[in-house]
C-alpha cells in the first residue's frame, strides 16, 4: 500500500474552476488554511526555529534593510511573478490563503506562552509541521488555487510531472539555504521543516485521497 501521494488526489469537493467556489469546498478550504497557520504558529512560538520561507524573508530583510513583513510581500509578489511563465492560475484559494493563514499565524503566535522545557517546545515543533502538511493537503485538493508559495510547488508540479514530494522537499532545502547564506536566523524547527515537510505532504495527501474515497 503506498504511504505517499506523488500528485493531487481528485476529491469529491474539488472545484471545477478556481473560482468557482461551491459549500462543500468551504470546510476543506478555510479548515486546511486555520490548521496551516496554527501549525506555523507554534513552529515560530517555540523559539526555535522559523520555516524556511521565513528564514529567507529574514535575510532579505537584512540585506535590503527594509522590514520582515515587507520582505514577504515583496517575496510573494516575486514569485506570483514566476507563475506567469509556469502557467499557474489564481484563485480564490489564492486570496484566502494571504488572509486566513497570516492571521491564524499571529493570533497562534500571540495567544502561545513559549514552554520552558525543551521536550514541550520539540512536540510544538512536530505538531507545527505535521499541521502545516495536513492544512497545505487539505486547501490544495480544493482545487480552487494555491498560495503563492504552494503555487510554485504545483506549477513545477504539474509543467514537469515531478513528484510533489520532492518539489515541495528542494523548494524548502533551496530558500532554507538562501536565507541562512543571507544572515536568516535557522534553529531546530527550520530544519524539521525543511527535511520532512515534503514527505509529510506526500502522506497527507495520500490520506485525503483515502478517505474522499478517490483513487489516488
Amino acid at each position: 500500500m503506498a504511504i505517499l501521494s506523488h500528485r493531487i488526489p481528485h476529491t469529491r469537493w474539488r472545484a471545477t474552476s478556481t473560482w468557482a467556489l461551491q459549500p462543500r469546498m468551504i470546510a476543506p478550504l478555510v479548515g486546511g488554511l486555520t490548521v496551516y497557520g496554527f501549525g506555523e504558529g507554534l513552529l515560530v512560538a517555540s523559539h526555535w526555529g522559523a520555516s524556511p520561507w521565513t528564514v529567507f524573508a529574514q535575510g532579505v530583510a537584512l540585506r535590503a534593510h527594509i522590514s520582515i513583513g515587507w520582505s514577504t510581500v515583496l517575496i510573494s509578489t516575486f514569485v506570483l511573478l514566476l507563475w506567469i511563465p509556469l502557467r499557474e492560475r489564481p484563485g480564490l484559494g489564492t486570496v484566502a490563503n494571504l488572509l486566513i493563514i497570516s492571521f491564524v499565524l499571529n493570533e497562534t503566535v500571540r495567544l502561545t506562552a513559549t514552554p520552558d522545557a525543551g521536550w514541550l517546545r520539540l512536540l510544538m515543533i512536530v505538531i507545527g509541521v505535521e499541521l502545516a502538511a495536513l492544512g497545505s493537503a487539505l486547501y490544495l485538493t480544493t482545487g480552487l488555487g494555491p498560495g503563492p508559495r504552494d503555487g510554485l510547488m504545483t506549477s513545477l508540479h504539474n509543467r514537469f510531472h515531478i513528484s510533489v514530494v520532492y518539489v515541495r522537499s528542494a523548494l524548502e532545502l533551496t530558500v532554507l539555504t538562501a536565507g541562512w547564506l543571507l544572515g536568516g536566523t535557522i534553529g531546530l524547527g527550520t530544519a524539521v521543516f525543511a527535511t520532512t515537510v515534503g514527505l509529510l505532504v506526500g502522506a497527507n495527501l495520500n490520506m485525503v485521497g483515502r478517505l474522499a474515497r478517490v483513487p489516488q
